[in-house]
């Protein structure tokens, strides 16, 4: 079985889907590896290193004509034509672009998306989505202390005590968890907030407040432990109980995701007019639009003193730890498609009893085969 890691296509994409060690796991497996040219190179992983890890180093003609297995980090648009039988495994926005599965579904391939893996155990190492959540609210903190004109711990100087920078992290999911813990070992005083009620204990045990806002909240949480998307006017009540609480903040982060589906505003004009000359706005969900009504993906917007930062792909930010993160989820998930066997079949094989592997599957023998993918189609 031969696979086959191309260079990312989509624009800004600097990440790549397998790094040289493992390239070197992919080997053991029992594949041929081959790497398509510069691949690698924007993340830090030159094709040198490939090479020295036994895989083939080839032009991207030749990688989607001879891979079995196409592994990389945008499924969608796949960057080549594909064939019946060949299988593409990477993000794929399923449920967010429904026509780009039906279009892969048509050239016969078999297709994966990294972001249906099932919140279970034993996905729990496969789970690319919230590895690269992690890296997410990494960078949000230090992409908004690089834009703060404050810095964040409390100093005590020749010139006076210089108190702390006040953060608000607004949803405390992965990337929300990670971007408390940063803030807070840079010295931030931290607030966060969630929909999800059961996740005070965590923010708490970072050391940040959690914020309660006396608002209904019993069905807010789905089977996956995602948030679940509230109605309107859930959401404008949310934003007249948080304008105090963010007026009081130098930094406020955003991180709140709906799956397939639009972000939600939970940050309006009114709340950033609200927050003091200097203030900082980092929107981790630009690339769905943002949670903040003034954010424009990739753009740095100034409203009345206050800076909104939108990056759309924060992990791309950060390419040489996302792409190892991202490059041991993909290989595991890869591992556990083969079994015991997989590797000496021509094709890969596809064992839908396995809840992994069933969830994950959207495209099959010519057909869209993911129920939510097919009803979003139909809708």
């Amino acid at each position: 079985m031969r696979v086959g890691i191309p260079k990312e296509s989509w624009p800004g994409e600097t990440r790549v889907a397998v790094i040289p060690t493992g390239a070197a796991a992919l080997k053991k497996l029992g594949v041929d590896v081959a790497v398509e040219t510069g691949a690698g190179a924007a993340a830090g992983f030159p094709d040198e290193a490939y090479r020295q890890q036994g895989a083939a180093v080839l032009g991207r003609a030749d990688i989607f004509d001879g891979a079995d297995i196409l592994l990389t980090v945008r499924a969608t648009p796949p960057g080549g034509p594909l064939r019946p039988g060949q299988a593409l495994i990477g993000f794929a926005d399923p449920l967010g672009a429904p026509d780009a599965i039906h279009q892969i579904a048509a050239t016969g391939a078999t297709l994966l998306s990294m972001e249906l893996m099932p919140r279970i155990t034993r996905a729990q190492s496969m789970d690319a989505l919230s590895s690269m959540a992690t890296i997410a609210g990494y960078k949000g903190v230090l992409l908004a202390a690089n834009t703060s004109p404050r810095m964040f711990p409390m100093l005590m100087t020749a010139a006076g005590t210089i108190s702390s920078a006040r953060a608000f992290i607004v949803g405390a999911g992965v990337a929300g968890l990670q971007a408390i813990a940063t803030a807070r070992r840079l010295g931030a005083k931290v607030e966060a907030y969630d929909v999800r009620p059961a996740v005070k204990e965590q923010v708490q045990s970072l050391g940040a407040k959690f914020v309660e806002l006396p608002i209904e909240t019993a069905d807010s949480e789905d089977k996956g432990g995602y948030a679940k998307a509230q109605d309107e006017s859930f959401y404008r009540r949310q934003r007249e109980m948080m304008l105090k609480v963010v007026a009081g903040n130098d930094i406020v982060i955003t991180t709140a995701l709906i799956p397939g589906k639009r972000a939600p505003i939970l940050l309006t004009t009114e709340m950033v007019e609200a927050m003091i000359p200097g203030s900082v706005v980092v929107d981790l969900a630009a690339e769905r639009g943002g949670n903040c009504e003034l954010t424009r993906p990739d753009e740095v917007v100034h409203h009345k003193g206050v800076t909104i930062v939108g990056p759309s792909n924060p992990p791309a930010l950060v390419p040489y730890h996302a792409s190892q993160m991202y490059s041991k989820n993909i290989i595991t998930f890869l591992t556990h498609l083969l079994g015991k066997t997989g590797a000496q079949q021509p094709t890969l094989p596809i064992d839908t009893s396995d809840e992994i592997t069933r969830e994950t599957l959207l495209t099959q023998n010519g057909a869209v085969v993911h129920p939510r993918v097919r009803e979003l189609t139909r809708a």
